[in-house]
């Protein structure tokens, strides 16, 4: 065999070791249960209104594009509309992430070695613990099959379609949530402006811009005879803009200790490989690479600022920072990713250094094989690690106590015992058992009663999908609300109250709900940590 068909053989067993990877961590949480998720009711609401054949901002109002809830929807038609639908929507989304990362570098011709310990990177660093989907995650995932075609189209058939494909998820990306999107826009037209400015050829720039606007305006166009430029959140009244020039500068300079320690590395290195400016414009893939991988830094920095929670949802910027790292220490120096040895070291070491995304599963089984010593050998008070600090009380349920319930939406799914029985009693309630046509406004997090009761979703351009006050509802909305409780529209009302969180769901709704309904019942809401809630249950 000579050496062309022996290297051949061994990317095809890269790529499939590759994909064996991608999809066998993606498929993991196909053989788990799950606690109830914080924040999941947004998501299962949204696909659920889709599902159910409601338009955005003419049924229900939010200040994103609705593309997030599409892949959900669609599941929900597949498999039913219970929570773990959403486990396989992700799924789903994991394999398709992982993918379209895998074809990026494949575009730039990484080496093969250096391409696997990047997806082994990518995976357990961004997509093996996101077993929910989330828009922070989603959005993402648009720009990264977004850059996949784009780089498709630049490097290897350059065919006018695939720039069209690639500007219609790059819009997905911004119509799932504006900031991350908008630096989508911005990193795909520099990079495919650079292009056409080493080829002396701007026309797939224009193609690509007017493709884009062409698209945002078939899907927006239909939706500004409704709502939209009120729900849609780009920095009007009264939405207001989570974008500081100085929090950005702040946050890079005081903390960000990765991003600057990346930062330094790829411009070492790029000193080290390129000489002069020509070998650097002339290497095309290359400098891509190291400017797709500084692009993604930039966006990292920004995305901290402008999307807080959860605090790693940028934590994405660390497999293309490694993907540009080992190519050019591959390129200036004898380290050869495509030698056995080399490849088990770092395949060793990047599972060493995201230990802790497996270990607390396999936690509970280590503490039984080594167990901590409870022996006290002496009189005094014992002070270790574990006790130096006495904790305040709290009302968290332990896991212990969290049971599953007997309900289909809830299947699979794990939460506070006496969560489950207060949904018990909501169910048996006389209003619930004999109303038809029930009105009820549940602005809780346990949006799949709408199923369980069940109830006609509330539907109108003025019903947000969500209740965060200042965030996805204002405060026209809540007075929309005060008005309908102090009319006792509503034969049923669930309110939770989070008094951590600020507004969460409407403090001054719960106000008009005190004044106008009569509250029957309360119970935990399936909620972990320092924002622990109450569940609270209201009747005229």
């Amino acid at each position: 065999m000579n050496q062309t068909a022996l290297n051949v053989k061994w990317i095809k067993y890269f790529s499939i070791i590759e994909i064996f990877i991608i999809v066998v961590l993606a498929i993991v949480p196909l053989f788990l249960t799950f606690p109830y998720r914080v924040n999941i009711f947004l998501t299962w609401e949204g696909a659920f209104r889709l599902y159910e054949g409601q338009t955005p901002y003419k049924d229900f109002g939010m200040p994103l594009g609705y593309t997030f809830w599409v892949v959900p929807a669609i599941f929900f038609k597949i498999f039913g509309t219970q929570l773990i639908t959403l486990i396989k929507a992700q799924i789903f989304i994991n394999i398709i992430s992982g993918l379209a990362f895998r074809s990026i570098l494949n575009s730039l011709d990484t080496q093969p070695g250096v391409r696997l310990l990047s997806i082994i990177v990518y995976c357990v660093s961004f997509s093996f613990f996101n077993f929910w989907p989330w828009y922070n995650h989603t959005v993402i995932v648009y720009e990264f099959i977004g850059l996949a075609f784009l780089f498709h189209y630049i490097f290897k058939h350059r065919k006018w379609y695939w720039l069209v494909i690639s500007a219609l998820f790059i819009f997905c990306s911004f119509f799932t949530k504006q900031d991350s999107g908008a630096l989508a826009i911005i990193l795909s037209s520099v990079i495919l402006f650079y292009h056409c400015f080493t080829q002396k050829n701007f026309k797939p720039f224009s193609l690509f811009i007017v493709s884009m606007v062409l698209i945002a305006t078939i899907i927006i166009a239909p939706l500004t005879k409704f709502n939209f430029t009120y729900w849609f959140n780009y920095g009007q009244p009264p939405h207001t803009s989570r974008f500081s020039i100085f929090d950005i500068i702040s946050d890079f300079l005081a903390t960000s200790p990765w991003i600057k320690f990346y930062l330094f590395i790829i411009i070492l290195l790029s000193i080290s490989f390129f000489k002069t400016w020509k070998q650097f414009f002339s290497d095309s893939r290359r400098s891509v690479l190291i400017l797709l991988t500084l692009g993604i830094l930039a966006e990292a920095a920004i995305l901290q600022v402008t999307s807080y929670t959860p605090p790693d949802n940028n934590i994405f910027y660390h497999s293309f920072s490694i993907a540009c790292i080992l190519s050019l220490l591959s390129l200036t120096t004898t380290l050869d990713f495509y030698r056995f040895k080399p490849l088990l070291i770092g395949s060793l070491g990047i599972m060493l250094w995201w230990s802790g995304v497996f270990w607390k599963y396999i936690e509970r089984i280590a503490e039984r094989a080594f167990p901590k010593s409870s022996e006290i050998k002496s009189s005094e008070n014992l002070v270790n690690r574990d006790t130096y600090m006495i904790k305040p009380e709290t009302n968290e349920i332990p896991d212990a106590e969290w049971v599953f319930s007997d309900l289909k939406t809830f299947d699979k799914i794990y939460m506070p015992k006496p969560t489950a029985e207060g949904i018990k009693r909501i169910l048996n309630l006389d209003v619930v058992k004999k109303g038809q046509n029930l009105r009820v406004l549940n602005m809780t997090e346990l949006t799949p009663l709408a199923v369980e009761i069940p109830y006609k979703l509330e539907t109108g351009s003025e019903v947000p999908l969500w209740y965060h006050l200042g965030v996805s509802m204002f405060n026209k909305d809540a007075q929309n609300f005060e008005n309908k409780i102090a009319k006792q529209d509503y034969d049923l009302v669930l309110f939770e109250f989070l008094p951590t969180l600020n507004n969460f769901y409407p403090f001054r709704v719960r106000d008009s709900l005190k004044l106008h309904y009569q509250q029957i019942d309360s119970f935990p809401a399936p909620r972990r940590g320092d924002s622990q809630g109450t569940i609270e249950v209201y009747i005229r």
